[in-house]
């Protein structure tokens, strides 16, 4: 069996691509031939699968994620519950919106980022960051 990172999938359409950690072509994975839910298919997760030679290419067949342990803390889980008007232990809220520092805000956009897109650089996070910052305190999200 090889193994490798999933790049991306999209679970709509129910394909993505694999790049495998020995290198070479990315490998092209199919939502059939998963041995796992869906969901659990997403980048930067580690799986295990067999080679096959597919019409267009490699093809991965009987995929398994090999690490089913969250990479990061869920912050999307944190920023979502802060939209929903509950604290991160949901809790029900005052209905203030909570004004972060720069730094809170930076870190918990950067894991974000990073849980979402992990294929962004470090130079795209960081531009990323600054210029979404910039806006959060022109709005008064963050403080300056």
């Amino acid at each position: 069996m090889a193994v490798g990172k999933v790049l991306r999938f999209d679970e709509t359409r129910g394909y993505g691509f694999i790049a495998p950690d020995s290198g070479g072509e990315d490998v092209f994975l199919h939502a059939n031939d998963l041995r796992d839910e869906k969901y659990l298919i997403r980048p930067g997760v580690a799986v295990e699968f067999d080679l096959e030679e597919g019409e267009r290419g490699l093809k991965a067949s009987s995929v398994r994620v090999l690490d089913r342990t969250p990479r990061r803390p869920a912050v999307a889980k944190t920023v979502e519950a802060r939209f929903a008007g509950k604290t991160a232990t949901g809790e029900d809220d005052d209905g203030l919106c909570d004004v972060l520092s720069g730094d809170e805000f930076r870190n918990e956009l950067t894991e974000l980022l990073i849980d979402e897109v992990p294929s962004l650089t470090g130079s795209q996070i960081a531009l990323i960051r600054q210029r979404i910052t910039r806006l959060a305190q022109t709005h008064g999200w963050v403080e300056s």
